[in-house]
């Protein structure tokens, strides 16, 4: 018999999950609780988009084998947007055209969440966004009710980090980011970092969205004679700066923003390439059964989600169904948009189960909670 890979496996998840939005919304009064979730399915961040909905769906059908919310079952409706902004506005504004969608549920890119932002998406449908792929300052600063923060922002993260590099006495700290508002976000959180400390990063080289064209980047970086690079990246143009880098003889301590999977970076750019790359997370370390929360996690990801392996990326978005969950429970039966958001804002400290998050009126970001994990021999991701 011909063995099915993690793949496979994921392919026939997500097929099940489309074929669920493709279906009728229509059911009974109170049987079904629908969430809508626009993903990178497809594009330089499938796989990060394909772990999302897997985090989460594992979270959301736990509870429905438990019996739901209320006795009511929960139903996503996830779609895919290639990471593409006009994708994510268009099939958010679907979702938020039918009555019975409840909430929005773990969105990536700051560009594209951005988008909704400036085009009133959620505040004309009054709307909650939960958890979120994406620690832009933007979607953050100035304040708006409708997007929760499940983690900490890149400003946080850059800060973390810088602090690390000034500990070890290293100046000459170059950035390698994104060109658009995901990238120079995270670019102006490692500004305002360094000039807390009177520096200037050596250089900042950008490369173009939805591309792995970072020859011009590695070749500003290595002019720079950069004792350290801080990548605003995500997983393919991230792999491909670091095995271009490398190549060419830069010797630079690399690190990158939480956004990207350590496997994917191992096996885009080789274990050799890679080893030694850190990496700033926004949520505990999933691999070790230390928390209560990760030790749920990890038996659940096993019985919903077989042949799947723990990652940060679906354990941050099962963090953030659980989140979502939690609302809709305050809500009460049959919650409505506005009754989601007062019950989100109830959830003054929330204790997951070893992390705890906070909303409230005025306060959407639930964690700020960072630390840095470094890819180790093998591949592994270690503390």
């Amino acid at each position: 018999m011909k063995k099915t890979g993690r793949w496979g496996i994921l392919r026939t998840q997500l097929a099940a999950l489309l074929l669920a939005a493709a279906g009728s919304s229509a059911g009974a009064a109170g049987s079904e609780i629908v969430i809508g979730q626009v993903a990178p399915l497809t594009g330089v961040l499938a796989t990060t988009g394909k772990q999302m909905v897997v985090g989460g769906q594992v979270y959301f059908d736990w509870i429905n084998a438990q019996g739901g919310v209320h006795g009511a079952k929960i139903r996503t409706i996830v779609v895919d947007d290639g990471y593409k902004v006009d994708e994510t506005l268009r099939l958010t504004q679907e979702l938020t055209a039918r009555p019975e969608v409840v909430a929005l549920f773990g969105f990536a890119g700051t560009a594209n969440i951005g988008k909704l932002l400036a085009e009133k998406t959620l505040e004309q449908a009054g709307i909650a966004l939960v958890a979120p792929y994406t620690g832009g300052e933007p979607l953050r600063s100035p304040y708006n009710p409708w997007i929760f923060h499940l983690r900490a922002g890149y400003a946080d993260e850059a800060e973390h980090m810088v602090k690390q590099l000034t500990t070890q006495g290293i100046e000459r700290v170059a950035v390698l980011y994104q060109n658009d508002a995901f990238g120079k976000a995270g670019l102006a959180g490692v500004e305002a970092a360094l000039a807390r400390r009177q520096r200037v990063p050596a250089v900042a080289a950008g490369y173009e969205r939805n591309t792995t064209d970072v020859e011009e980047a590695v070749r500003s970086v290595r002019a720079a004679e950069a004792q350290a690079v801080i990548m605003i990246a995500v997983n393919k143009p991230a792999a491909a700066f670091v095995k271009q880098y490398r190549a060419a003889g830069g010797g630079g301590q690399l690190f990158n923003i939480s956004v990207v999977d350590p496997a994917e970076l191992v096996k885009l750019a080789g274990e050799g390439a890679a080893r030694g790359l850190a990496i700033s997370q926004v949520v505990p370390y999933p691999y070790v059964p230390m928390l209560p929360v990760v030790r749920e996690f990890q038996e659940r990801l096993q019985k919903f989600a077989p042949g799947e392996q723990v990652n940060y990326t679906n354990f941050e978005e099962y963090l953030g169904a659980k989140v979502l969950v939690e609302a809709l429970r305050r809500a009460g039966p049959k919650p409505t948009r506005a009754g989601l958001i007062r019950a989100l804002e109830s959830m003054e400290s929330y204790d997951l189960g070893g992390m705890t998050v906070g909303f409230g009126p005025k306060q959407r970001v639930g964690s700020r909670f960072v630390e840095v994990t470094v890819i180790g021999s093998g591949g592994k991701l270690r503390r």
